[in-house]
């Protein structure tokens, strides 16, 4: 039975991962790699910080990794990554606006 599982979930990974292998995987592997590289550097910041910090390389690494994942799921026809991103991607830029709006502010005021 062990072997019978393990057999079925490698042959499940070949044909998910190398047979089904082509430009749109490897385009949504990278966008996920971005995607998650955001978590990886707002940890790193919070940790050199001493205390939780959201940096603007999280917003920016989530605005380029939702819209890579975004594009795959358009191109795949997956209606539960496009749902899940079209809002991501809005409110990513929307703190991008809100971030570079409030530095400026900060700079007229010097």
């Amino acid at each position: 039975m062990i072997y019978s599982l393990s057999n079925e979930i490698g042959d499940y990974l070949i044909d998910v991962f190398v047979t089904r292998f082509d430009f749109w995987l490897f385009f949504g592997l990278i966008a996920q790699l971005i995607f998650t590289a955001r978590m990886v550097v707002q940890w790193w910041a919070s940790e050199r910080a001493g205390r939780s910090v959201v940096p603007i390389a999280f917003w920016v690494l989530s605005l380029v990794g939702g819209m890579m994942t975004l594009v795959y799921g358009l191109q795949r026809r997956e209606a539960v990554i496009i749902i899940g991103q079209v809002l991501a991607v809005v409110i990513y830029i929307r703190n991008l606006m809100l971030i570079y709006k409030n530095k400026s502010r900060q700079s007229e005021s010097l």
